[in-house]
């Protein structure tokens, strides 16, 4: 069978329906990438052509993004072992590929760019007899101008926010029953996060999330949430809003970024603030947000002018519940000797930490760039220590939330 799809706006999505029986019959296994059958290179004119192999047929969507230049192709399902950029890329139009998971379910390849090129064409060929299928993208030199007005994100509420529930979870204060935690371990998927010396920041705090929610829940009094369980790559809108369908009362977001400029040492706690409290934490909320555009998801929506009061008003009361959290956090990690950095309290304009009614801080529980803080994150005993650290700190701050929020009300 044969599918050819012309480009003429920004994005194409194609289901498959019209798959014959015999190549809708093997689709329930994972289409793998053939490498021999694959490849990224130039073509005459100043383009480029992708070509990717596959074991079988899968729905897929193709769109580009500015802002860095990106095409990016999703898949429904796709297994990337074995598949290298070295081993598909040889063109002076691209400067990188990243390929992973993006959500359960669903694959991510993001082609960088070098120059502007527009998607032209779009070509899926399938076999009948084996169902294989060679999926062809053309991509064709454009002026800047004409690529920025061709390229955007495809909207689908469905595709990255947890399904609605019927009635929303009202977050607020914990009361009597147990502290709600969404603990959310950074980056994942095709986003690794900082790496060095063969460690890669996903990793490590997808293993501290994992003990710390096994030590929050021993200790009793916790429930406890996480935006991911698994190396797979989960937007910065999706974990606020996994926090607010699970009714959370914190909101705890673990790093261990590194920094080239400067020594940044020890643990700090990141605040919510339009203005960042300095150049570094500027640069550092600059990279964690601009995870998402890297890896193919833009969130360039602007909040209308109703909702963004709205919004402020909220952080009013949250704000300050959130800075007594960070104060506590800093004390219960101090207790148990953590190293801390010299100005552990830090404010920047993190978009993971934009929940306007839940208290959300960010952790940086060390920096991979210091040979110190590398040493004790990948040292399973101290991350056993710090998460002791945490967890002192969420119960200390739970009582005074409480004694505080029973003044009120008298």
């Amino acid at each position: 069978m044969r599918r050819l799809i012309k480009i003429w706006g920004v994005m194409v999505w194609t289901m498959l329906a019209a798959l014959t029986p015999a190549a809708a019959q093997d689709l329930s296994g994972l289409a793998r990438v053939e490498v021999g059958a694959s490849h990224v290179r130039d073509t005459w004119g100043g383009g480029v052509e992708l070509r990717l192999g596959l074991t079988q047929g899968v729905p897929f969507r193709v769109y580009t993004l500015a802002e860095p230049a990106r095409l990016v192709l999703d898949f429904r399902e796709v297994d990337w072992r074995g598949v290298t950029e070295t081993a598909l890329l040889n063109a002076d139009g691209v400067s990188a590929l990243r390929f992973g998971g993006v959500r359960p379910g669903w694959s991510r390849m993001v082609v960088d760019l070098a120059t502007p090129l527009a998607v032209e064409t779009v070509e899926m060929v399938t076999e009948a007899e084996t169902a294989r299928a060679n999926l062809v993208v053309t991509l064709a030199s454009v002026e800047a101008g004409d690529f920025v007005a061709k390229s955007g994100a495809p909207y689908d509420p469905r595709w990255d926010l947890p399904p609605v529930t019927g009635q929303a979870k009202v977050t607020g204060l914990p009361g009597d029953g147990p502290l709600r935690v969404m603990l959310d371990p950074g980056h994942g998927g095709i986003d690794p996060g900082a790496e060095r010396q063969g460690y890669a920041e996903k990793d490590l705090m997808l293993a501290f999330a994992l003990e710390l929610k096994e030590t929050l829940l021993r200790s009793g009094g916790f429930e406890v949430f996480l935006t991911r369980e698994e190396d797979r790559f989960v937007s910065l809108e999706r974990r606020v809003a996994m926090a607010h369908a699970v009714g959370a009362h914190v909101f705890l977001s673990l790093h261990a970024d590194a920094l080239a400029e400067g020594q940044a040492l020890g643990a700090t706690l990141y605040l919510l603030s339009g203005e960042a409290s300095d150049a570094a934490s500027a640069k550092l909320a600059e990279r964690h947000n601009r995870s998402d555009i890297l890896s193919g998801v833009d969130l360039t929506g602007q909040d209308d002018v109703v909702a963004d009061v709205l919004m402020d008003l909220a952080r009013q009361e949250t704000a300050p519940r959130a800075d007594r959290l960070a104060a506590a956090m800093i004390s219960g990690l101090g207790d148990v000797g953590a190293p801390l950095n010299r100005r552990p309290l830090r404010r920047a304009g993190f978009s993971v930490l934009k929940a306007a009614d839940i208290p959300s801080v960010l952790l940086e529980i060390g920096f991979m760039s210091s040979e110190r803080d590398l040493k004790n994150i990948t040292n399973k005993q101290w991350r056993i220590n710090a998460a002791a650290g945490i967890r002192d700190a969420l119960q200390a701050w739970a009582r005074d939330d409480a004694a505080r929020a029973q003044m009120v009300r008298q």
